[in-house]
């Protein structure tokens, strides 16, 4: 139960997100990307050097005791979630800035069922009807959200693949501490995103609130819910927590209309109705099946 836990308050931290996001509009969203990475980089070395010492050396006395076939295997595991990390970093941003909101958004409701067809493909994970039922009902919903908003779709499907691809590639069974594993990662994706800080315009100049705002990002909305993220795949199959990603869209949507008064149309009504409909009965179908009551 704490893994399916973690993955729970992992994404329902990320569907507060613009509680602290939208205070900074007025800042460059590359600007927030650049600073957020950095910051996250800096803060989770410091916590694996002053909080994690001993598992962080356990864990580098491990991979220098890796015969060498596992090792390529994980160091190629490494650079591939590093890159797919800061490849959905940067083009979430991207897409926010030149394309639409509207299509981050969606690409929150497609990457569960990403998810669920690459471990289905992949990790040769098994769902029963109740799952895939539930599936079915996701991808319904995803296509009225999108209806009139195809170019959307197409983006929304690009950065959603990244993130995809970045659960299934947690699902491994290298034997090295998770969060030594995040500091890699993070820290690796920060150096493949130098070049859009090179590419990034004059910066603005930068209040005491922005650095606050930045500093609570980088901890409780990047190190903590991917940490989360990644120990509840120690034991739940990536299609279940990748469908428990479905809690962000749905919490940030009940954010915007009920806290900043946003408006709805009937299609965001039906849409997010089927995505609750889906997590509950796909969750459902998971624990029944988990007790033996389905085959």
């Amino acid at each position: 139960m704490k893994y399916y836990l973690s993955a729970i308050t992992g994404f329902a931290i990320w569907g507060t997100f613009a509680l602290v996001l939208k205070p900074l509009s007025a800042f460059p969203s590359i600007d927030i990307l650049i600073y957020r990475v950095s910051y996250a980089t800096v803060c989770i070395i410091l916590a694996s050097l002053l909080f994690r010492r001993k598992q962080t050396f356990e864990s580098i006395a491990k991979i220098k005791q890796m015969p060498r076939p596992e090792l390529l295997s994980w160091i190629l595991n490494l650079l591939m979630s590093a890159l797919t990390l800061s490849l959905n970093w940067f083009l979430f941003i991207y897409v926010m800035n030149a394309i639409s909101v509207n299509a981050t958004s969606l690409a929150y409701l497609i990457c569960p069922i990403l998810t669920t067809f690459l471990a289905t493909v992949f990790l040769k994970e098994k769902l029963n009807k109740g799952q895939w039922f539930a599936v079915f009902l996701s991808l319904v919903s995803c296509l009225i959200l999108a209806y009139g908003h195809f170019i959307d779709l197409f983006y929304s499907m690009v950065i959603a693949l990244s993130y995809a691809i970045y659960l299934v590639l947690q699902k491994n069974k290298f034997d090295v501490d998770r969060f030594f594993t995040l500091t890699i990662h993070i820290t690796a994706g920060a150096i493949f995103l130098i070049p859009a800080f090179l590419l990034m315009e004059q910066p603005t100049e930068k209040t005491p609130v922005f650095h606050v705002l930045i500093l609570v990002i980088a901890v409780f909305y990047t190190i903590i819910p991917l940490f989360l993220n990644i120990y509840a795949l120690k034991k739940l199959s990536s299609s279940v927590v990748g469908t428990l990603l479905y809690l962000n869209p749905v919490i940030s949507f009940l954010l915007a209309v009920l806290y900043y008064n946003e408006a709805i149309n009937a299609a965001q009504i039906i849409g997010f109705s089927l995505i609750v409909i889906a997590v509950f009965i796909f969750n459902f179908a998971y624990f029944k099946a988990q007790k033996g009551y389905v085959e």
